[in-house]
């Protein structure tokens, strides 16, 4: 990865946090896009102990739209290349919430803010001779329904639910993304990394968070899908696939499903103000 600037959110914990170490030990240029807390400073020293290249934050709240066109036009300002941006961040609150734009607090962070994201770093990405996109999912898609009504909250709020719709949006996202990039030589995957113990439980009752230690892998376990796809050579061209644990994998059929990707894609991007 030497010489290769990767971008990654979420990267101050869990999964985000060992793919990003260990990009950096591989000698690529790593920025975080993370809050800038102590866990994020962290972070970065747990990093830059092995990395080549020192690694770097470029403060973001997802939860904001308009903190997310700051964080772009701060790594477009820094960045003269990005070679792999990985949609790592998610959130699981137990209630619900809504982000500084009124959305549904899963569906605006898990979703919204890596598709306006990655929007506004397309162009870069184009650019870049043989980029990568990679979007962090789960398996719980296949749970999921897109509720058009839901984007900005329900009066009956089920988390699970809400999770399951924004990892759906996930696949959604990256499979019309791949569509789109189709000829510009970036690839577009989109990935579980199986259940693992991670920050994303911790609004969890402390039983529930203790059980789910003992069932779920660790986040080294967890982070290897999220390398794979970000290093691996022999997925140079490979773009539109789903893959659970390392392997390809099959999606909900609702993700296959190219004329809800597009609606997914039109409403998102008029939600975000961005042209498609």
């Amino acid at each position: 990865m030497q010489g290769r600037t990767v971008v990654i959110t979420g990267g101050n914990s869990g999964i985000g946090l060992v793919a990003a170490r260990e990009l950096a030990r591989q000698g690529a240029a790593l920025v975080l896009a993370c809050r800038d807390t102590d866990k994020t400073a962290a972070a970065l020293e747990s990093i830059n102990a092995v990395a080549a290249t020192p690694a770097i934050n470029v403060p973001v709240d997802l939860a904001s739209l308009e903190s997310v066109r700051r964080l772009a036009a701060e790594l477009l300002a820094r960045c003269p290349r990005i070679d792999v941006l990985i949609n790592n961040a998610g959130l699981f609150p137990s209630s619900q919430e809504r982000t500084a734009d009124g959305f549904e607090m899963q569906f605006g962070v898990n979703h919204l803010s890596h598709f306006l994201l990655t929007a506004l770093l397309r162009d870069r990405l184009v650019a870049t001779k043989d980029a990568r996109v990679v979007t962090v999912s789960s398996m719980l898609h296949k749970r999921g329904r897109m509720d058009f009504e839901s984007f900005r909250g329900v009066p009956k709020y089920s988390a699970n639910a809400a999770y399951a719709q924004s990892k759906l949006a996930n696949v959604l996202f990256a499979l019309a993304l791949a569509r789109r990039l189709e000829g510009t030589g970036v690839t577009s995957n989109v990935l579980h990394p199986g259940g693992v113990a991670t920050d994303i439980t911790r609004d969890l009752p402390w039983l529930v968070r203790k059980l789910i230690g003992f069932v779920f892998i660790s986040p080294e376990m967890g982070a290897k899908t999220t390398l794979m796809l970000a290093t691996d050579p022999a997925l140079a061209g490979v773009s539109g696939v789903y893959f659970d644990q390392c392997k390809r994998a099959d999606v909900a059929a609702l993700a296959n499903d190219t004329a809800l990707q597009d609606r997914l894609w039109q409403v998102s991007a008029d939600l975000v103000g961005v042209a498609c």
